[in-house]
């Protein structure tokens, strides 16, 4: 049966991405989707290195992003957007196989009440740096979000692909998720796919929170159907760097503190991320666990034995970083809470 493939608009922030930005756009210029129904979207925060020149090259639009952030971008490219279906790659995915977008785009026609996909995996390569792997294996980037249990990729320590208690039924390639109060996944970014109509519905405002619109869906309606697709997405998050693993953890949260109590954008704050309960029983148990230790060596351990690969030990430092920057950075936002400067920020 022949597929009457629609209109796709990519949505892609950056700046400085020149290392990383040219791997992912060369996987979406070797997608064999029809390539007149593929535009590329580039929100620049203001680069300095080559990312404009590689943008162009590979026929990218490119928008102007003041803000700088990259939900910022996002907004900034959403207003440009021209195709029934939007995909938000970041600088630093790569698509891993060339009918990847196909993959993500036709549960969608299949299932016109579904509002977005996404892969349910990071995909796992040898060759990555160990941050990366650890990322790709325990399925986050954050490890705060295993002990909370909102995490949207397969977590290879639980054998989920997330916690959220949630009705889904299996549909071969993919899952058909049912999403409602109980909670949601932290499904955005890294290939997630919404439906444009579902976007000019639900959003506004000079930056775009994924999770924030899948929550007021559920809050008007009292649930969402979503598509988690059996395959995944690459990630090159880090590689070996644990300066910028350190660096992207202070940006995660000072950046949420500041839309959480200065700027008051959001709709979905962590304590509703936590599935454990009102009384952030998955926080209290990340904390003890970073302060003994003993907990974090266990499941790295056991993350070893269900797959070999000596990126799991970097498990209890990514625990111990992530819970140093937020406490500290909860402890100095009584004084002042600021989004992070990205004067200085590359890929």
């Amino acid at each position: 049966m022949k597929v009457n493939w629609q209109k796709i608009s990519i949505v892609m922030p950056t700046l400085n991405a020149e290392k990383v930005l040219g791997s992912a756009l060369e996987s979406i210029k070797v997608q064999d989707y029809p390539k007149d129904k593929i535009e590329i979207i580039v929100a620049d925060g203001s680069s300095s290195d080559g990312t404009l020149d590689l943008a162009k090259k590979y026929g990218a639009r490119v928008v102007g992003n003041k803000l700088r952030t990259g939900e910022a971008g996002k907004a900034a490219a959403l207003r440009e957007v021209n195709g029934e279906f939007v995909i938000f790659i970041d600088s630093d995915n790569i698509l891993p196989t060339k009918n990847w977008i196909k993959q993500m785009i036709k549960p969608l026609i299949d299932n016109p009440n579904a509002v977005g996909s996404e892969p349910w995996k990071y995909t796992w390569r040898k060759e990555d740096g160990f941050i990366t792997r650890y990322c790709a294996l325990i399925g986050m980037n954050d490890p705060l979000v295993h002990f909370l249990g909102n995490y949207d990729r397969v977590n290879l320590l639980t054998g989920k692909w997330t916690e959220v208690p949630h009705e889904e039924e299996d549909m071969g390639d993919y899952l058909l998720v049912k999403l409602d109060e109980r909670g949601i996944p932290t499904i955005g970014a890294n290939g997630t796919v919404f439906r444009k109509a579902f976007l000019d519905k639900n959003w506004s405002g000079d930056y775009f929170f994924d999770i924030d619109i899948i929550h007021k869906k559920i809050r008007l309606d009292g649930s969402v159907l979503f598509i988690k697709v059996k395959n995944g997405i690459i990630h090159t998050f880090c590689e070996n760097n644990v300066s910028k693993f350190i660096r992207k953890q202070k940006r995660r949260i000072k950046d949420y503190l500041y839309h959480q109590y200065v700027a008051k954008d959001r709709e979905y704050d962590w304590s509703s991320m936590d599935i454990s309960g009102k009384n952030n029983k998955g926080i209290l148990l990340f904390i003890f666990s970073c302060l003994t230790v003993i907990p974090l060596i266990i499941q790295s351990l056991k993350g070893y034995f269900r797959k070999p690969d000596m990126a799991w030990f970097f498990h209890p430092i990514a625990c111990e970083i992530t819970l140093w920057e937020y406490g500290w950075a909860k402890i100095t936002g009584i004084f002042k809470k600021a989004e992070i400067s990205r004067s200085n920020w590359r890929q």
